[in-house]
């Protein structure tokens, strides 16, 4: 096959075969295929799209770049797991893993790092001192054995194509191509061997995508990715026009995992965690229903044994579980600002993107792979959207270990809000679901 051929065939809008898209990411991945025409292609494909045979057949030859787990027939259930296309304050997965597992349905959870506004679920369980996220395979396999559920980071052996492409489209001006979006995030999804997927695909302020026409173009991509690789998927449009749940940070956000791992924290958090394992315990096998999983999942996480699984994960990855059972153990801030309301009213708007710019800039975020985050760092909502506020009542309060980062992250908070008069329109949590 000749490369110049593959791209002038998408330039036109010509179909590619299979053969033909596992050609061109096979020698990109080998070093056969030069940047130039890899940029090419990825720009050929960001105007003329692909169809969802190509894009599966992408995703696939994405994910044999590398290494992938076959958990087919390794348990008695089907594996289930969780993606977020990623927000502000979304902990969703760090309580959501363990209720699921302690009913006995494994869950190999491979997530990502935080960059820009949006939190990442790794940098959130490290601000557990000890916890490991880079584990080996066969570490891995121990936990998932063990314990029923383990959540890990990408390793290079992992879809080493995406990472690849991923830097090229980051200075090509093609990450936000619908198609390539899709297989970049389930090549690395599915290489940690799920059977069955629940997709959460956020809309809104702080969404990635944040129309909603977008978000659920995103949503129907990934489940005929999810489909052609014979796993069944239920995709969920959920919102992200203001944070989820109260906390913006690592170690705060694991706090508000445990709160709500005690039956107690927001009730956002929790109405996700419940219909989102609800759904993954049905696509198990595990109930007949939904609803006698949301029943089941509610149960877990008011009686305990959601939180006791939690601890056996925390333990089994490395992590001090002392943390979980006492209010100490997990990283503290220096300083910390409580933000007062310049007025009286009800908030009308709490833009996501802003708040977790702001958190950002106390520290608990980076605008570069390579920065490194404060785990202590973030921002305790008080109020959210249609709460009634007094002037000087406290909206907010921020953590930093350095002071200087206060007043800045201050005025970028105080811009997210809008407070005004009469009760605002009530978006909905859970926007749509698609099968």
């Amino acid at each position: 096959m000749i490369p110049y051929e593959l791209i002038f065939k998408k330039r036109n809008g010509g179909r590619l075969t299979p053969d033909e898209i596992r050609f061109l990411v096979d020698s990109y991945t080998r070093g056969g295929l030069p940047d130039y025409q890899m940029s090419a292609f990825l720009m050929a494909v960001y105007f003329r799209g692909m169809d969802k045979t190509e894009t599966a057949a992408l995703t696939q030859s994405m994910m044999d770049s590398g290494e992938s787990l076959d958990l087919r027939g390794r348990f008695k259930v089907r594996t289930a797991d969780k993606h977020s296309t990623g927000g502000v304050g979304d902990k969703v997965s760090l309580p959501l893993a363990p209720a699921v597992a302690a009913f006995g349905v494994p869950v190999p959870m491979m997530s990502g790092r935080g960059l820009g506004h949006t939190g990442g679920t790794l940098d959130k369980l490290e601000s557990i001192p000890g916890f490991r996220t880079r584990l080996t395979k066969e570490e891995f396999l121990g936990v998932l054995d063990r314990v029923g559920c383990a959540i890990i980071g990408q390793t290079d052996r992992i879809a080493p194509a995406d990472k690849k492409m991923y830097s090229l489209r980051d200075v090509t001006a093609t990450v936000d191509c619908i198609p390539l979006i899709a297989a970049s995030i389930l090549s690395k999804k599915l290489a940690a061997g799920p059977e069955s997927l629940v997709l959460d695909v956020k809309t809104g302020d702080g969404a990635f995508m944040r129309e909603m026409a977008d978000s659920k173009r995103l949503a129907v991509e990934m489940l005929g990715i999810c489909r052609e690789a014979g796993r069944e998927a239920v995709a969920f449009i959920t919102d992200m026009d203001q944070p989820l749940g109260l906390a913006v940070g690592n170690a705060l956000e694991i706090r508000e995992t445990i709160d709500c791992l005690s039956g107690a924290g927001p009730a956002d958090l929790r109405e996700l965690v419940v219909v989102f394992g609800g759904e993954m315990l049905r696509l198990a096998g595990k109930t007949k229903s939904a609803a006698d999983g949301r029943k089941a999942i509610a149960a877990a996480l008011s009686d305990g044994r959601a939180k006791r699984k939690f601890a056996e994960m925390v333990e089994a990855q490395g992590g001090d579980a002392r943390v979980i059972g006492q209010s100490g153990g997990l990283p503290a801030s220096k300083y910390v600002e409580a933000v007062k309301s310049p007025r009286t009213g009800t908030i009308q708007k709490l833009a996501a993107r802003d708040v977790g710019v702001a958190s950002l800039m106390l520290g608990a975020g980076r605008t570069r792979s390579e920065d490194v985050i404060d785990p202590a760092a973030g921002i305790l909502l008080a109020k959210k959207v249609g709460d009634r506020v007094k002037k000087g009542e406290t909206l907010a309060y921020l953590y930093a270990n350095d002071a200087s980062r206060l007043p800045p992250a201050r005025e970028r908070y105080l811009g997210a809000l809008k407070i005004g008069a009469g009760q605002p329109k009530k978006r909905k949590l859970i926007w749509q679901i698609l099968k």
